[in-house]
């Protein structure tokens, strides 16, 4: 029996776990095909299809995916408890500043500088930091916030709201788009 209880194909890899002490290696059934990742590390050869792929299963290089992205706003991924989006804000675009009373949401900075804005109300966001690529922000329910392109780049970032913030398949080529929707 495997030690954890997830049911099969699941395998461990044994060139990553077999230096740890008492450690016991259950290969894949016979005939089962182990799956291989491409190599991602040529971001140019990596071109995925974004679009909503929700509620399905699904697996995203999302460092990638948020670098391809061109568009303002795109849902990859929508699910009945979460949501995915990537975002593109132009060299001295902001978000705009947005309230969200009940939902949480993650962003991450996967490329480019800029500056996240938070606060209790629209006229006291105290809370300011610059933001980097590998920059985690995590915005509380009800917290007033704005993120702005600092850099001389496009920012690109991902979004996950919990629960969902936009339809399922949402595209926002700009941020006129999205004004628009509001």
């Amino acid at each position: 029996m495997y030690p954890y209880s997830y049911p099969y194909p699941y395998s461990v890899n044994y060139d990553d776990y077999r230096h740890l002490p008492g450690y016991n290696y259950y290969p894949a059934s016979p005939g089962y095909q182990q799956h291989v990742t491409p190599n991602y590390s040529n971001q140019e050869s990596y071109r995925e299809t974004l679009r909503d792929y929700g509620p399905n299963p699904f697996v995203i290089d999302i460092n990638s995916a948020a670098k391809q992205n061109n568009t303002y706003r795109t849902a990859i991924w929508t699910g009945p408890h979460i949501q995915i989006t990537l975002m593109s804000l132009n060299v001295g675009e902001d978000i705009g500043l947005e309230v969200h009373p009940n939902l949480d949401q993650f962003l991450r900075v996967e490329q480019g500088r800029g500056v996240v804005q938070m606060g209790n109300t629209k006229e006291n966001l105290s809370f300011v930091r610059n933001v980097h690529p590998g920059s985690a922000i995590a915005v509380p329910a009800g917290t007033w916030h704005n993120v702005t392109n600092t850099g001389n780049t496009p920012l690109k970032l991902y979004s996950i709201y919990a629960p969902p913030n936009h339809p399922f398949g949402t595209v926002h080529p700009t941020k006129a788009d999205a004004m628009s929707e509001r």
